[in-house]
């Protein structure tokens, strides 16, 4: 049996507010459901995913243990668009194992996490291009700072973007010939996986 309420307050969340669910990014709660589970009842936030057209019940007793939080406040927001005026910083290691790192920082929920792959992974009109998986991963932290973006600053996602793109304008150019005592350049996707092919190869 399922029963909801409509306005409720557990946790410190309440219905109508909006959440970060590290995994999906932002949404909303619903409703505050009671379902008996064996005999047991189980208290859970209804969280939607709008976009993603998907619907999440996470337990009230276990949103902490599972990376729910609030959104962002103002100033971690200005901070995460300070973030990606900076320089890209990328480590000179194989493209597979930086795309798990970025995949990771984008799984975490943490916005200056998620920011920081934005300006690593930021290619200007006068840059060579991405490569498939660079842009997916590229696209995905974009997707999910645009959406917090636009929640805290009450904004349109559209809005949102066109306030982080303005932001990235203002970073560092990175083109082909970056300064040597720069880490900024990118090596071509295709010499990395030659580089994973040696290393199963050994």
């Amino acid at each position: 049996m399922t029963t909801a309420k409509k306005s409720a307050n557990r946790q410190g969340y309440k219905t109508g507010e909006f959440v970060v669910y590290p995994a999906h990014g932002v949404g909303q709660i619903m409703a505050i459901e009671e379902q008996e589970v064996a005999g047991f009842k189980l208290e859970l936030f209804v969280i939607s995913f709008e976009k993603d057209k998907m619907t999440l019940r996470v337990p009230t007793a276990k949103a902490t243990s599972v990376g729910m939080r609030k959104l962002a406040e103002n100033t971690l927001v200005t901070k995460a668009l300070e973030t990606i005026t900076g320089r890209a910083r990328i480590k000179r290691t194989m493209w597979s194992r930086r795309a798990q790192e970025y995949e990771a920082k984008i799984n975490s929920g943490d916005l200056i996490a998620i920011a920081e792959v934005v300006r690593d992974l930021h290619r200007s009109d006068a840059q060579p291009e991405q490569s498939y998986s660079e842009r997916q991963l590229y696209e995905a932290a974009l997707d999910r700072m645009a959406r917090e973006v636009a929640a805290v600053n009450r904004l349109h996602e559209t809005e949102a973007l066109k306030l982080i793109e303005s932001q990235l304008a203002k970073s560092p150019k990175r083109l082909k010939t970056a300064d040597a005592d720069t880490d900024a350049e990118v090596e071509p996707e295709a010499a990395n996986e030659a580089e994973d092919d040696q290393e199963e190869a050994a």
